[in-house]
């Protein structure tokens, strides 16, 4: 009998909490395996992200930061916890949600309105630029002139501007994004498999772009993307959560079920390939590419042209995949006897890309 009860309160002991030892566990850590409750999920998880922020010494008071706004999980989540860290610890920090329209069709207008929906949640102002302002173009002509083939690589060169260009305009200090550490991970695996030096060296970095016009920051380095998705479930925030139409044969997927099924076996994988990246060490005789500016717009390019001069040119001249692959030896475009078909030059005309000062 004795033994009976004995091991009734083994069992009852074992469905607490590991952490406060007083409520039911509702979860069980992706990262850690620990089972925890709500209350110690959303303060582990909170503080994790804070002692990330005060250790890289992310921010300074005063500054003004821009989150980089998609209405999805990951954005949603940085804004939320960046805006109670701000007000629980007193950063001192003016931030703001920052939003690129990429004009794709029941894709980003949806998400748009999540978006509009928390800048009113969070009290945030909000700012969107959009690729049709910008560039003269949408991803939805970018598709139909190209296919489904290589147009992520149109959509990530213009976005990386376009947030540039968006934070140029918000006059802000720093620009926070919601990549997490499945993504850097990734990163990480993508840039070995296309043999990637230059980005090697520098996509585990916890803050880039130091010596560009704005730097960009990833406090949530460390964070599983599981938990942003449990994070937000709980907290019942309000986010969109449909992927991308025109991104189901992108590269980076596969490298993304090949870290899901590491995952899967070792939870710790996504962290390792994380230090494995910070530890890597480039041979000092390996040539890196040189940092200067853009001839045609001045955005930083280590090529005559940027990328996304190079890649309008090719759409406006009617030749989009121009600028698809690695630049070798520069850009070799002939700018005599460039023609433009007349609607995509005259919009682009009075907004060349990159013509912001940066």
């Amino acid at each position: 009998m004795e033994a009976s009860e004995a091991k009734s309160k083994k069992t009852g002991a074992s469905r607490l909490c590991c952490l406060c030892n007083q409520r039911r566990p509702v979860l069980k850590r992706p990262k850690t395996l620990q089972q925890i409750c709500k209350e110690c999920f959303y303060e582990v998880f909170e503080e994790e992200i804070h002692q990330v922020i005060v250790k890289n010494h992310l921010f300074t008071s005063g500054e003004r930061v821009a989150i980089g706004a998609s209405g999805g999980k990951d954005s949603t989540v940085l804004a939320y916890v960046l805006s109670e860290l701000n007000r629980r610890h007193g950063y001192g920090l003016d931030l703001f949600l920052l939003s690129i329209d990429e004009g794709i069709t029941g894709y980003r207008d949806d998400s748009l309105e999540t978006v509009k929906r928390n800048e009113l949640q969070y009290g945030l102002p909000l700012q969107i630029l959009s690729y049709k302002d910008l560039y003269g173009w949408t991803m939805d002509d970018i598709v139909k002139m190209i296919g489904l083939k290589n147009n992520c690589t149109f959509c990530g060169v213009f976005r990386r501007q376009a947030l540039d260009r968006g934070a140029a305009l918000l006059k802000v200090d720093k620009l926070v994004t919601g990549h997490n550490a499945d993504d850097i991970a990734e990163t990480v695996l993508l840039n070995i498999l296309r043999g990637d030096i230059a980005r090697l060296s520098r996509c585990t970095s916890i803050t880039t772009g130091e010596d560009g016009p704005i730097p960009r920051c990833k406090p949530f380095k460390y964070t599983y993307e599981k938990e942003i998705v449990m994070y937000a479930y709980f907290k019942k925030l309000d986010y969109f959560s449909t992927e991308c139409i025109y991104s189901p044969n992108a590269y980076r997927g596969f490298a993304r079920e090949f870290i899901k099924d590491l995952e899967r076996l070792r939870p710790r994988a996504i962290l390792d390939i994380i230090k494995s990246g910070e530890d890597f060490r480039i041979a000092t005789s390996t040539k890196m590419p040189e940092q200067g500016t853009c001839e045609r717009c001045g955005y930083i390019s280590s090529q005559k042209w940027c990328k996304a001069c190079v890649l309008l040119d090719g759409l406006n001249r009617g030749l989009p995949k121009m600028g698809i692959g690695r630049a070798r030896g520069g850009v070799n475009v002939d700018h005599k006897d460039t023609k433009k078909p007349a609607s995509a030059a005259k919009s682009i005309e009075s907004k060349k890309c990159g013509s912001l000062d940066f």
